[in-house]
């Protein structure tokens, strides 16, 4: 019914509001490093009676997706349950500890040594990720997060990142290139892939002849991922700052292309609006500052791990592989997947 961000700090407020939330100022007293979650939301609590159920959103977990959420608040509303909390599934081998200095050896937890199978063939342990706990106002003004009727939700792995130490965030940072988040835009299908030329579709290289002619290298491993797309009824367009419309048409790869495009933006709004597409259906490919607009307006973005930093700040997700070596397959099999998540929430 209400989405509030809970805070002591004017920045945070300022950026809640401007995203729509309400904010919820908290007193210096659950403001410390000490205080607790459970300390907040029993103050935000009594400065709202009209709230009967809290669904407390880590702020550590930026994976977390609003199907999920949608479905917990259903558990509690329409199932009856006073508490419901997030786990994920680890297929992960416990041995007791053995603290220095003690002279005993380490016993094991969860498994039987003589009897070891593959974790794989293993159904696993549900641990708390500490995504979200959803629970009743009378639990909470117990004391209480877990109580009652509880339940447990289990979130898929990819979508559960828990930001502790600094080594969780770089982590986190590739879950969300890797998996995409889509919040509550309905997801579209690719209808249209644009490639920069060079330095994405070639190393950007340019090699030259004793007779002046122009000779660039490319990965077949790119074609292969190109043909893949036509074959799912997707577009492929290439285009490119540079005159090099006798080396495209060499290369014989059956894709509209444009040269000397000074202005890329202008020729990807042209083709988008010519195509009848929304910005949700195209994606872009490149690794200049020349693309950052066409790579900000794109639904679905990309650059080599090569690219200038500017393009990779704009990008929505970056390549393990350079320009050239197989980074247009790589952004290939990324829309593969956004194609798959479009399948599953459709049969939803």
């Amino acid at each position: 019914n209400s989405i509030w961000v809970s805070t002591d700090h004017d920045e945070i407020e300022k950026i809640a509001k401007q995203f729509g939330a309400q904010v919820h100022r908290r007193s210096p007293e659950v403001s410390q490093d000490s205080s607790t979650s459970l300390e907040a939301i029993r103050e935000f609590l009594n400065h709202h009676h009209e709230v009967d159920i809290v669904g407390n959103i880590q702020a550590t977990s930026p994976c977390l997706h609003p199907s999920d959420l949608i479905k917990v608040a259903d558990m509690i509303q329409k199932e009856g349950f006073d508490s419901v909390f997030s786990v994920v599934r680890r297929h992960q081998f416990r041995w007791s500890e053995v603290k220095k200095g003690e002279n005993k050896m380490t016993e094991p937890q969860n498994l039987n040594p003589a009897k070891r199978y593959r974790r794989q063939d293993w159904p696993g342990e549900l641990y708390e990720n500490g995504s979200f706990y959803f629970a009743k106002r009378h639990l909470i003004e117990k004391g209480y997060l877990q109580g009652g009727k509880m339940a447990y939700y289990e979130m898929r792995a990819e979508h559960s990142v828990d930001i502790d130490i600094d080594i969780d965030w770089p982590i986190a940072e590739q879950r969300v290139l890797r998996f995409g988040y889509f919040g509550k835009e309905p997801l579209k299908e690719v209808k249209l892939l644009v490639c920069s030329v060079d330095g994405c579709l070639t190393n950007g290289r340019i090699y030259v002849t004793e007779d002046q002619k122009e000779m660039i290298s490319y990965d077949y491993r790119d074609i292969v991922g190109i043909d893949l797309l036509k074959k799912r009824g997707i577009q492929v367009r290439l285009i490119s700052e540079r005159d090099c419309s006798k080396t495209l048409s060499a290369m014989q790869m059956g894709c509209i292309a444009k040269a000397s495009a000074t202005n890329k933006l202008q020729v990807l709004e042209d083709w988008q609006k010519d195509m009848g597409l929304s910005w949700k259906e195209v994606a872009y490919l490149g690794n200049e500052e020349s693309d950052v607009e066409c790579l900000t307006k794109a639904g679905m973005s990309g650059v080599p791990a090569d690219a200038c930093a500017a393009a990779q700040k704009a990008a929505g997700y970056i390549c393990k592989s350079s320009g050239g070596c197989g980074a247009v397959r790589e952004f290939v099999e990324h829309i593969f997947l956004l194609l798959e998540k479009v399948n599953s929430a459709r049969k939803q």
